[in-house]
């Protein structure tokens, strides 16, 4: 049995998805299910975990949201797998503690279990405030990380107020000791974001990207995705007619389709090691929509897992291309890798001899070819920049 057992509850998979009629490659028959009849499944060679977290006590306008995780379940069991086989078990669900500090308890302690085991956990919330249980799953880890979150705002909140599903990103910001090293937003929307909040980040050095910024080029938001040791992905973030199940909806946001690229290149990302999906509200689903998408998400994660090249740059190694560029008059010099594998793309940030070895793994950051054409034309990528000021 395992040390995270006596946190879940099994998933009723006989009566809610009636998994008898399901088709041998379907999910619902490829995953190991924690179920009444089974028991909890074993971990050994398992690569990805779901977790279900039934807790929205924290959620500002969106009670419900706690009952996410079967109504994913529903649709993600009948997928077919794809050209992978799949080691995937679905651990079933966290349900709400006496406090939701007991949740947030139970869900630190299993991020912390499986990272350790090398096992990817999915979180389907719940509301996004537990997207600071899965950060403090990472605090006796011993490095610093770098979060991304794909929202259509900053929930930084204000640090006097409780936690709650549009605060928690302050709490993470201002938690004792510091192991955030970078925070990214992907597909913020300006009219949604206070211009102090967008100063504050721009002071932080930590990097946000617009939805317009984003959308015009899907594939630059492969970089910024790939430095993320943990992503939380608000459904709000896509736009309400591809996934209304949420009370808040706003009418701009994301493709589902483009949703569903992002989390190929999380998937992809050789360093990312878990994954949560918050505010999903089955009461406001419009036929099932939401969580149907939020199923063909996963998949698509789960692709790109099964994808992964395994190509984070050895500076010596023959697999990737180096490129030299001296800029602005000799007083900075980027090294640019390129792998021979993938095509992907790193820069260096040269690390101060006065700094420990605490930062020394973000010193190789990923980039795109677009990076590298700047600095050719003698202007200094703007993520080398925010970078090599965290470091200075």
């Amino acid at each position: 049995m395992s040390d995270i057992a006596h946190f879940f509850g099994p998933v009723d998979s006989e009566e809610l998805l009636q998994v008898g009629s399901l088709k041998e490659q379907q999910f619902g028959n490829l995953f190991r299910i924690h179920s009444n009849s089974e028991g909890f499944p074993d971990l050994d060679t398992i690569d990805i975990a779901i977790i279900g977290v039934r807790e929205d006590r924290n959620a500002d306008n969106n009670k419900g949201c706690q009952l996410a995780p079967n109504a994913v379940r529903a649709y993600l069991y009948k997928l077919y797998g794809g050209s992978f086989n799949v080691n995937v078990a679905d651990l079933g669900n966290i349900n709400p503690g006496h406090s939701t500090d007991d949740t947030y308890f139970a869900l630190r302690t299993c991020v912390d279990f499986l990272v350790r085991k090398n096992i990817v956990p999915v979180i389907i919330g719940g509301s996004q405030d537990l997207t600071y249980a899965q950060f403090l799953g990472y605090k006796d880890l011993e490095q610093t990380i770098n979060v991304v979150a794909i929202d259509s705002v900053f929930d930084l909140g204000n640090p006097d107020e409780e936690i709650s599903n549009t605060s928690y990103l302050g709490k993470i910001i201002l938690h004792q000791p510091n192991y955030l090293f970078n925070y990214s937003n992907v597909g913020y929307q300006t009219y949604l974001v206070d211009q102090s909040s967008l100063q504050m980040m721009n002071r932080l050095y930590f990097d946000v990207y617009r939805l317009g910024q984003v959308r015009d080029m899907i594939e630059e938001a492969e970089p910024i995705i790939r430095q993320a040791d943990m992503i939380t992905f608000d459904i709000t973030a896509i736009k309400h007619s591809d996934a209304p199940a949420n009370p808040n909806p706003s009418p701009n946001g994301f493709y589902a389709e483009e949703a569903c690229q992002m989390m190929r290149y999380a998937g992809m990302n050789d360093k990312l090691s878990s994954l949560g999906i918050y505010e999903i509200n089955p009461e406001y689903d419009e036929h099932g929509k939401t969580a149907h998408l939020a199923a063909q998400m996963i998949w698509c994660f789960m692709d790109g897992f099964y994808n992964r090249k395994n190509d984070f740059p050895n500076r010596t190694s023959p697999d990737y291309t180096r490129f030299h560029v001296i800029l602005q008059d000799e007083k900075y010099e980027i090294n640019f890798y390129k792998s021979k594998k993938s095509d992907r793309w790193w820069m260096e940030i040269p690390y101060p001899p006065h700094k420990d070895l605490k930062f020394e793994r973000h010193t190789l950051i990923p980039c795109s070819y677009k990076d590298y054409e700047s600095a050719t034309k003698n202007e200094i990528p703007d993520r080398w920049w925010q970078t090599y000021q965290k470091l200075a």
